[in-house]
């Protein structure tokens, strides 16, 4: 009986090895199943950041770049407006030793200034502002302009004074115009002339001239020093 008894334990005790040892080994097959995908998912997850940080690194070395190019540029340009407006300085400062004398083509000029003005307004009784040492050269020691404005020539042969440039424009506008000087204003040169009632003035001093026409001016200027 014993024997017997021996046998069926032996038995059971051989099934359950049997049975744990599958059971070990599908464990086993299952760890490493988890195991390998662990390793799968661990890798592509390392990948994927490497991946990232690659991309990541690209994109602030293009900014870097791109920030580098920007400042250039920017350099570039501060530079060149500095040697533009040191440009235009050099110019004013010209045009106010010029104005400053008796120059021929600075009075020429004058004239001009105040002819363009008096037309732009449209003639009438008008009054002519003037720094204090140009007063003079308007009053005695202008060229005569032509009779017709719009071919703005200048005989120098025949003296000239405001009378003139009053005819002139009158000549243009079909309206009877005078011209009187006024009080002395502050001004590198030029001349800013109004209505006598002060409903219309024109500023044509040198100053605004510039200032006018500094963007085409500007332009012209860039293209001389740098090309």
């Amino acid at each position: 009986m014993r024997s017997g008894a021996d046998k069926i334990v032996s038995n059971i005790m051989s099934d359950a090895q049997a049975k744990a040892d599958v059971n070990k080994s599908e464990a086993q097959v299952k760890v490493d199943a988890i195991l390998a995908d662990g390793e799968k998912r661990a890798e592509a997850t390392k990948v994927k950041i490497s991946e990232d940080a690659a991309k990541q690194a690209e994109m602030r070395y293009q900014q870097i770049i791109s920030e580098a190019k920007m400042n250039a540029r920017r350099a570039e340009l501060e530079a060149k407006e500095e040697v533009i407006e040191e440009a235009f300085s050099k110019a004013t400062e010209d045009l106010t030793q010029k104005a400053a004398t008796n120059d021929e083509e600075y009075v020429d000029a004058l004239i001009g200034m105040i002819t363009e003005a008096a037309t732009e307004i449209g003639g009438g009784d008008l009054i002519v502002l003037l720094k204090e040492e140009d007063i003079s050269k308007v009053k005695g020691k202008l060229d005569s302009i032509t009779d017709k404005i719009k071919s703005a020539t200048i005989d120098r042969k025949k003296p000239a004074n405001l009378n003139k440039i009053g005819d002139a424009v009158s000549s243009e506008t079909g309206i009877e115009t005078t011209l009187e000087i006024g009080e002395p204003i502050e001004t590198i040169g030029g001349a800013i002339l109004r209505t006598r009632n002060g409903d219309i003035q024109v500023n044509n001093t040198i100053e605004a001239r510039m200032l006018r026409f500094k963007k085409s001016l500007r332009s012209e200027v860039a293209k001389t020093l740098f090309n």
